[in-house]
């Protein structure tokens, strides 16, 4: 039996989307604050795409995040979008629950959604929500945005007070629903306290290390080594942060894995890229939408340090269909063995979530 091939691999992708962003709904979107549930495509090439490129399954990002909308009731809207588009394409998409499920999703040629929030605001006073969201299928929470929550402090909060007395009771309750307690975008403080706190181990599903690239939404090494040693996950993403200049490359990607998975170890480190497997056929044309965007998310108080007009919010040579498997070649040029590449690409992922999950 030789080795396994690209298409052999699991590639779980810990923060990413699923959409096409030159359909019409999409690309109006994008010069806006946010863009919801609704306005995502879900089309025949949205799903293409997804499946050509090896994609297993990937954790999308549904509710509140910022805004203007009502955060419980635009969270509860959001999953019932997300029900609803699941059930409309049963042969291709499928909702994750459980840590099996991503290797059945395989094994069955679709691609395994997981419900994740990327702020935790819309828990409000009452953690009996985070019961109701765990029955509702959410698998993950991250705390914070980049501003500052009643939960935490983000990763763009000058005072990083860490996690609030609240914030401690929303972690346990976390890991009494059995819902992974994502720190992605939380503020150093927080991220560390939670470590110390939360009783199961907790990720950090898509970030860059700091000692590469010192910005905000990088985690130190502190931060990733004590994550690991709590049997944690960190995912890197193909984001700008991931170079000094906001251009990043491949080549910053890889370097980010690598110092992440010197820090953690080989079995800790991901992926997360933060994007949709489709790419943007139109850079010229995309470049004033994302110019509004910027300049909407500083108005608001929830850019991070690094996001600017002229640095697009991807890695432009690793994006589209073969942007997994051109990670894996380039990991294999790195003389990184095919074991240790099936954990990077989807397998310590989906050994974190059977950690966490219930059965």
């Amino acid at each position: 039996m030789g080795p396994p091939t690209m298409t052999d691999y699991p590639i779980v992708n810990a923060l990413g989307a699923l959409d096409n962003p030159n359909a019409e709904r999409s690309a109006s979107a994008a010069g806006h604050l946010t863009q919801t549930s609704d306005q995502l495509t879900i089309d025949a090439r949205t799903l293409a795409d997804a499946h050509a490129s090896g994609l297993t399954a990937v954790n999308i990002t549904l509710g509140y995040t910022i805004g203007d909308q009502p955060p419980y009731e635009h969270t509860l809207h959001e999953i019932e979008v997300w029900n609803n588009l699941i059930a409309e394409h049963p042969d291709d998409l499928v909702k994750v629950l459980l840590a099996d499920d991503i290797p059945a999703a395989k094994r069955d040629g679709r691609i395994g959604v997981i419900y994740g929030f990327q702020n935790a605001v819309a828990v409000g006073d009452d953690l009996a929500r985070i019961d109701t969201f765990a029955k509702m299928g959410v698998r993950v929470i991250q705390l914070t945005y980049n501003q500052a929550n009643h939960i935490g402090d983000g990763s763009m909060t000058p005072q990083n007070r860490g996690l609030t007395e609240f914030g401690h009771d929303v972690v346990r309750a976390l890991n009494d629903a059995r819902i992974m307690v994502d720190l992605s975008h939380s503020g150093e403080r927080t991220c560390l306290d939670t470590i110390r706190v939360s009783r199961e181990p907790v990720s950090i599903n898509h970030t860059g290390c700091r000692a590469l690239t010192d910005l905000p939404r990088n985690k130190t090494d502190e931060e990733l080594r004590l994550v690991a040693e709590s049997g944690g996950f960190v995912g890197i993403y193909f984001m700008p942060f991931l170079n000094p200049t906001g251009h990043a490359r491949a080549a910053d990607v890889v370097a980010h894995i690598e110092h992440a998975v010197n820090v953690c170890g080989e079995d800790h480190v991901g992926i997360g890229t933060d994007g949709p497997v489709t790419a943007i056929d139109d850079l010229d044309a995309y470049r004033g939408k994302l110019a509004e965007q910027v300049a909407l998310r500083k108005s608001a108080g929830v850019g991070a340090a690094g996001e600017r007009a002229d640095t697009f919010p991807f890695v432009v040579d690793l994006r589209g269909t073969d942007q997994f498997f051109t990670l894996i070649r380039l990991l294999e040029q790195r003389g990184h063995s095919s074991d240790r590449i099936e954990k990077i690409l989807g397998r310590n992922f989906i050994d974190y979530a059977a950690r966490i999950w219930a059965n």
